[in-house]
């Protein structure tokens, strides 16, 4: 029996401690007409009692939010990080546009050449010149036309 009282005292010995811990909030109103808060009621005025809940903060919670935002911006970092590899240099986008250039230049001399001759021909294996005839003159030119409007209209 003696260890029911001790069970039971301790309880009400826990249950009272953790109101003490939790207290009261007071507002009330001074003759300035400040308002104020305390754990204490002050003066004369009118006191209201303010009622607050609180719980214990979970360190395990709060440490998985911290975690999980950690782990958000670290990934944020990343990606930003890969979008910026992916994307071309300034230096990058003046070679492009160079060579670009280059290549336009080089087939509207090929188109000119194509217009100027008579005849269109290919060099075979030995050095020799083949006579390209009308159908493979004309798909050599249309080909020249699909490369400059690739390289020389963007």
């Amino acid at each position: 029996m003696n260890t029911k009282i001790i069970a039971t005292a301790s309880l009400l010995a826990l249950l009272t401690s953790s109101a003490a811990f939790a207290g009261d909030i007071y507002k009330w109103t001074d003759a300035d007409g400040n308002v104020h808060y305390g754990d204490k009621p002050v003066g004369d005025t009118q006191i209201e009692r303010v009622g607050i809940a609180s719980q214990p903060t979970d360190p395990a919670t709060v440490q998985a939010m911290t975690q999980a935002r950690s782990d958000a911006r670290a990934q944020a970092a990343e990606d930003k990080a890969a979008a910026a590899a992916d994307e071309p240099s300034a230096e990058d986008l003046r070679t492009e546009a160079q060579e670009r250039a280059q290549k336009c230049t080089s087939y509207r001399q090929q188109m000119q050449t194509f217009v100027a001759s008579r005849r269109l021909y290919r060099e075979d294996e030995s050095g020799e010149r083949v006579y390209l005839d009308e159908e493979q003159t004309r798909a050599a030119r249309e080909r020249v036309e699909n490369q400059i409007n690739e390289f020389c209209n963007s």
